[in-house]
């Protein structure tokens, strides 16, 4: 966890924290404590890298998808042309 906090940080997940922080801020200034959740929810997604604030909506599963893809390489493809029927007039 302390290394997705460390890295990978993007212009999005920057505004998320500070964002996040401002809704915080402001709710617990003006005692709307609904306000103050939503806040950490944005707060947390940009802090930790959860969601879509780190650029690739975080799932183990697509993350493992893609290392086995690195490893394929693409191969020659043949194509084959096919004739169809011709207009008839």
């Amino acid at each position: 966890m302390l290394k997705r906090m460390i890295t990978g940080w993007t212009f999005i997940r920057f505004m998320y924290l500070i964002i996040g922080s401002f809704i915080v801020v402001q709710s617990i200034m003006d005692q709307q404590w609904l306000g103050m959740f939503i806040g950490t929810y944005f707060g947390a997604m940009g802090l930790f890298g959860l969601g879509c604030a780190s650029g690739n909506c975080f799932s183990s599963i697509a993350n493992s998808a893609n290392s086995e893809d690195k490893n394929n390489l693409i191969k020659d493809i043949q194509y084959e042309e096919v004739e169809g029927k011709q207009n008839r007039q």
